[in-house]
């Protein structure tokens, strides 16, 4: 793990954010199974350009993911993908209404039509993608719980925590992936359950776990904004679950679907073909690729089959800079490892689909 403190800059945003972690193993909105989809008249596209500006629901804070900058702007991985759609549709990535909304409301949001997309730290589950009328877009980062140890400790693995305490917060699935980890290993544990995170977290660091537990990138920011000596503290690389993250759309708007997966597939093919922020503009027009340049627009027809103009890949790219950019701008400077974020000719698990 990266041991590294956070950047000097990073601080006042760090601190203002750390209060408002919720993570991704959030607790389900009370009734959601069965919810009735609110009926849509028209397309998702044609109300959005009507209106000049994308609903985009997102974290209430949630530093690297989506956080208020000191200037009061939002900032953030899956803000990015929000401006990169925007980008994409309007024309402008700066036409995004963001819409904070807190984790037992953020299906709601998408299911009543309020929220064009939600973009934020929501892990792809079999109920969740076939009893909410929503469609996961795809994952755009992939995550797993873990812990965060002392590093006095000596604790290496999740089964060095026989007997330990553990922080955990009340009602999430953190809590029911720990107990039964427990129980696969037939290992003892200690479950010291609160009401919120941030009591979790100042309960952990007065000393009264052994070891808090929630996803690792969640830890990650904890360790770094709230430990008073970030490197005496460890986030295990060994995860528990998997939680693929990604952003959610309605399910009854197949344009929409597929405007949004191929939008975010387009910022997976740049990063693989080497198109940036800076080189999109020339690698349109003299790239000896033809995949290249269709898909930036200098080839035509690209967009017709989703109802958009033949720039629209151009202009996401542009906008926010490939994948590989976006995560080196709002994740890499937090000490975060790309791992298995990174492209699949790296090692990773981010698979580009053909752009052709």
């Amino acid at each position: 793990m990266n041991r590294s403190h956070a950047p000097r800059r990073w601080l006042p945003a760090l601190l203002a954010a750390s209060a408002l972690l919720l993570g991704g193993c959030d607790r389900e909105p009370a009734g959601s199974g069965g919810y009735e989809i609110a009926a849509a008249k028209g397309s998702t596209l044609a109300r959005i350009r009507a209106r000049g500006t994308l609903n985009c629901a997102i974290h209430t804070g949630q530093l690297g993911m989506s956080y208020l900058d000191n200037r009061g702007r939002w900032q953030g991985f899956f803000v990015d993908y929000c401006r990169a759609l925007a980008a994409a549709v309007l024309g402008d990535a700066r036409k995004v209404r963001f819409m904070p909304v807190a984790s037992n409301k953020r299906f709601t949001i998408v299911q009543t039509g309020e929220a064009d997309v939600l973009s934020r730290t929501t892990t792809w589950t079999l109920t969740r993608d076939t009893d909410l009328g929503v469609n996961f877009v795809g994952t755009m980062y992939y995550d797993g719980q873990s812990f965060l140890v002392p590093r006095r400790s000596g604790v290496r693995l999740p089964a060095d925590l026989e007997g330990a305490s553990i922080c955990i917060t009340k009602g999430t699935t953190s809590e029911l992936n720990t107990a039964e980890y427990f129980e696969r290993k037939g290992l003892r544990f200690q479950s010291v359950v609160f009401e919120n995170p941030e009591e979790a977290k100042l309960a952990f660091f007065a000393g009264r776990c052994d070891a808090m537990t929630t996803d690792a990138f969640t830890l990650t920011v904890i360790r770094l904004a709230d430990a008073t000596h970030p490197d005496d503290y460890v986030v295990l690389p060994e995860r528990l679950t998997k939680e693929p993250v990604g952003p959610v759309v309605r399910s009854d708007d197949e344009q929409w679907f597929e405007i949004n997966k191929w939008t975010l597939n387009a910022l997976f093919a740049a990063e693989e073909m080497g198109v940036t922020r800076a080189n999109a503009a020339r690698m349109r027009m003299t790239s000896r690729d033809p995949e290249v340049r269709k898909m930036l627009g200098g080839l035509p027809g690209f967009g017709k089959s989703l109802g958009l103009d033949d720039d629209w890949a151009y202009r996401a790219i542009e906008a926010t800079g490939n994948y590989g950019e976006i995560f080196d701008r709002h994740i890499t400077p937090l000490g975060v490892e790309r791992g298995q974020n990174k492209l699949y000719r790296d090692g990773g698990l981010i698979y580009p689909l053909p752009m052709r």
